[in-house]
């Protein structure tokens, strides 16, 4: 940045106007995914003419960069959406930490909290400091060189003024032009654009001391822990052996009663006077949270129990190792609840979301372990990052409206009832697979009927909600739902909606049935 200072500033200034652009008044759509890649070009680009390189393992993080940011042009699920923006800027942060030292495979939770408060701290103070270190080094070299720029700009501003007078006089086209442009100008459009340039200039200071950060202070020469502990190790091994085998045989007994459920299930609930609801909704939420706390505290037990010897710390491991493989059996009663739950009542969100952070949180579990077997617990937010990457990469491939759509199908066709409102209050990520489905021979009469219902509830939602027509606004997973519903619109014609009633209305269909776009409130 000291070789180049002014294209520096023209640069982040010029990132800082083009999120103006790209959202001022736009619904996010491509515009996330196009300026997250733009700032990370731009950033390689400078710090390349100044001559600061990335190391071979930062650039790592860019694949995954360019992933999670092409989720958020592709995915319109709330959740999957949601991970995909965090990520991007979350390894995009990381990006920054480690772009010369690349230790980032290294680093321990404190590292990622102590670099976290430092990115912060240099993205408001390090452009300030740069600037007044170059305005020393410009009174040094050229005494008073920035006022004679102020002077210039005050005196071509009257000598402007004339000449474009009297050449709008001279042309009635030029005159409407320079007409409009100083339209942009009026009084009643001054403090939004005081509000504009504002934010534009603040997000280009903060851009700046970002990009200074990667060039000045990235070099990871030192990580915490790696020599000696944080936190000192207080706790003795037989107070921590008396902890750990306690908790395994309470979930040792928990899971004996529980174990006539993995081969009775639903049977056995009836018999024990048990409903569904009662069993499974009761149950898996729970489970998965003791399973979370179970983790917690292992972590804190291997963090703060000294062990002095082989023998101690083959007994932590094997105490860490049982209660591990009872979470882990507790997790596969979670697991089977949810399925029962689901079968009962259907998928939606929630239970999906459940299914697939079950699977990563016990994967996270096993990792733990064998980091505890392995004497490397410092590589646990390592394990942490890769599980929770893992979950949403999970999320993003499947396609989570899409999945929940042809799972309630599928139930339907095994003659379960179907909540067409439910499916209609589904993302757009759900429209070509429903279409599909509609137009399929595999469907009976009864149940294309009621497909058809929830593509015209969803069409009742859409036009409502997607105004925003402009190139910014565009957004992948919309287009092709807009595409899917132009090869059907004319097989709609044959559904009535009554929007007289609960917004978005009830449908009336060929069959003569009469549908809720609402639903039934799935949860």
């Amino acid at each position: 940045m000291k070789k180049y200072p002014t294209q520096f500033w023209v640069a982040v200034l010029c990132l800082g106007w083009l999120f103006d652009f790209l959202f001022w008044k736009h619904t996010p759509g491509l515009s996330f995914a196009l300026y997250s890649l733009v700032t990370l070009l731009v950033g390689f680009i400078l710090l390349w003419r100044e001559g600061v390189h990335p190391s071979t393992r930062a650039l790592l993080l860019v694949p995954l960069i360019v992933f999670f940011a092409a989720v958020t042009a592709l995915r319109r699920e709330p959740l999957t959406a949601l991970l995909a923006h965090g990520l991007t800027l979350f390894l995009m942060a990381g990006l920054v930490v480690t772009y010369r030292g690349g230790r980032w495979l290294e680093y321990s939770l404190a590292d990622y909290f102590a670099r976290a408060l430092a990115l912060v701290s240099s993205a408001f103070v390090r452009a300030g400091a740069f600037l007044v270190e170059r305005r020393q080094q410009q009174r040094e070299l050229a005494p008073g060189s920035f006022w004679p720029v102020v002077r210039g700009i005050l005196l071509a501003i009257p000598v402007l003024v004339f000449f474009a007078a009297m050449l709008a006089s001279a042309d009635l086209i030029f005159a409407q032009r320079l007409q409009a442009f100083t339209d942009l100008f009026n009084l009643d459009r001054l403090p939004e654009f005081i509000f504009r340039a504002l934010y534009i200039l603040i997000l280009a200071y903060l851009l700046a001391g970002v990009l200074l950060h990667a060039a000045e202070r990235s070099e990871d020469q030192s990580l915490l822990g790696l020599e000696q502990p944080l936190v000192p190790r207080f706790l003795g091994f037989t107070e921590a052996a008396i902890v750990l085998g306690s908790v395994g045989l309470l979930f040792a007994g928990f899971v004996l009663i529980q174990f006539q459920y993995f081969f009775g299930g639903q049977a056995n609930i009836h018999l024990d006077g048990f409903t569904f609801s009662e069993y499974a909704r009761r149950g898996f939420g729970e489970l998965v949270a003791v399973a979370f706390f179970s983790l917690l505290l292992l972590l804190g037990l291997s963090t703060l129990t000294r062990r002095h010897g082989p023998l101690q710390q083959r007994s932590f491991a094997v105490l860490g190792g049982l209660l591990v493989t009872l979470v882990g059996v507790m997790l596969v009663s979670a697991y089977q609840r949810l399925v029962l739950y689901e079968n009962a009542y259907g998928f939606t969100h929630l239970r999906t979301y459940t299914h697939v952070f079950m699977i990563w949180l016990a994967a996270l579990l096993l990792a733990v372990l064998l980091l505890e077997v392995f004497e490397r617990q410092r590589a646990f937010a390592l394990a942490a990052l890769l599980a929770g990457l893992g979950f949403a990469l999970s999320l993003s491939l499947l396609n989570v409206d899409a999945f929940i759509l042809r799972q309630n199908v599928r139930r339907a066709q095994a003659g379960q009832e179907l909540d067409a409102g439910y499916l209609a209050s589904l993302s757009t990520d759900a429209i070509p697979a429903l279409t599909d489905l509609y137009q399929s021979p595999q469907m009976s009469d009864s149940l294309r009927d009621q497909l058809g219902a929830a593509l015209v509830c969803f069409q009742a939602r859409n036009d409502s909600t997607h105004t925003d027509q402009s190139w910014q606004a565009f957004h992948f997973s919309t287009s092709r739902a807009d595409t899917a519903l132009a090869q059907v619109v004319s097989l709609l014609q044959a559904y009535t909606l009554d929007a007289s009633s609960t917004w978005p209305g009830l449908v009336s269909t060929p069959l003569g049935a009469q549908i809720d776009c609402l639903g039934s409130g799935m949860d």
